[in-house]
């Protein structure tokens, strides 16, 4: 999300409320992070009947692999 202070605020990937944690602390989530959380929000949105009124966030890119 951004900077506060010396913390870095952070969200869940299907929204909800920040929480600030220290950079050093703080780490890329891993492709697996990734899809279990993107799949989850898909999973919420799709059992309260919501499905083609709005599509769940894409799984947004990692880091790039190491050496690109």
């Amino acid at each position: 999300m951004g900077y506060v202070g010396p913390y870095v605020q952070l969200r869940p990937l299907g929204g909800g409320r920040e929480w600030d944690a220290l950079p050093a602390e703080v780490r890329p989530a891993t492709r697996e992070e990734r899809l279990r959380a993107a799949l989850t929000v898909a999973n919420a949105h799709s059992s309260r009947g919501a499905l083609g009124k709005a599509p769940p966030p894409a799984i947004p890119p990692g880091p790039p692999p190491p050496g690109h």
